[in-house]
């Protein structure tokens, strides 16, 4: 499950794209160029050769600390970051490092801010792809629980679509060309388009059909919290993994009196064993209801 490789992108503000950019070089021992685009993109060129970059998103409520409390900023206090292509056993050590760097700089995350992993899409066939989509659809409720989803967010990531889903199942599309077909039927805008509207939902396909050809989960709140970060990540890669590995997927939404009990048992059985990811189960069912079972019982 570790062997995918993704990007990930980190919204966030607090401090400049100049001071983000600037935290990173010095960590990464890389250079900046500032490529004074649309985005004003900083480059962090590393020694590998890789490229970090920090761009400004129009969708993140600026803000800064002043004093205790946090006050409206400029754009320059838009920042989101972006990774190159990393490896989980090779780079989420250096990824965490450099999201504690970024917070302890006074970066911050609010509810404007968004995390997105895109994950490698080349391994996936018509079949994994189908198998995605019923992942999930058939644990929307639950993940959208235990992420805590801002509100403030939903427009950004709506849950699946039903009657996409629905199409799939009964169709049963054999080729990557049918399913991309399903993905954009109903929509009147050019595929081409960059910020097409079918992005937005927690599972994104648009970025696999027109882009870097990468499957894009982006149903994660913003953190500066690299715990909560390799958690993200590792639940991505292990969604990813189910949808590739696993034969048929159902998008038939399980019964769980117990949410904690139903996530917990979920995970392990998709690769959170042992306790290397404790902490990840915990961050990922920490904000579920585990008495619902036990009330149920009593009465």
């Amino acid at each position: 499950m570790f062997t995918s490789k993704f990007g990930i992108e980190i919204e966030f503000t607090g401090i400049t794209r100049n001071e983000a950019a600037k935290v990173a070089a010095d960590f990464l021992n890389g250079t900046v160029i500032h490529t004074g685009d649309y985005y004003d993109t900083k480059k962090i060129t590393t020694p590998d050769g890789r490229v970090w970059k920090f761009m400004s998103d129009s969708s993140i409520s600026c803000q800064k600390k002043q004093g205790r409390q946090k006050v409206a900023a400029t754009r320059d206090y838009s920042v989101e970051l972006v990774s190159p292509i990393l490896t989980y056993r090779e780079d989420i050590e250096t990824l965490q490092e450099l999201v504690r760097q970024l917070r302890h700089a006074g970066g911050f995350a609010n509810n404007s801010c968004g995390i997105h992993i895109h994950l490698d899409g080349s391994d996936h066939t018509s079949r994994s792809i189908r198998n995605f989509v019923n992942i999930i659809a058939s644990k929307n409720d639950l993940f959208y629980k235990a992420l805590q989803i801002a509100p403030e967010r939903m427009s950004y990531c709506k849950k699946m679509d039903s009657l996409l889903v629905e199409k799939l199942n009964r169709r049963k599309p054999k080729t990557m060309e049918a399913i991309e077909s399903l993905w954009y039927e109903g929509y009147s805008e050019s595929t081409s388009r960059h910020y097409h509207s079918s992005r937005y939902h927690f599972l994104n396909l648009h970025s696999f059909f027109t882009g870097n050809h990468t499957v894009e989960l982006r149903g994660f709140n913003s953190e500066l919290h690299a715990g909560k970060v390799r958690s993200y990540i590792v639940l991505a890669l292990a969604l990813n993994h189910q949808a590739l590995t696993q034969k048929c997927a159902s998008a038939k939404k399980p019964q769980a009196e117990n949410e904690k009990f139903a996530m917990r048992t979920y995970l392990n059985r998709i690769g959170f064993i042992g306790e290397e990811f404790a902490n990840c189960r915990e961050h990922l069912t920490a904000h579920l209801d585990g008495s619902a079972a036990w009330r149920f019982r009593a009465a």
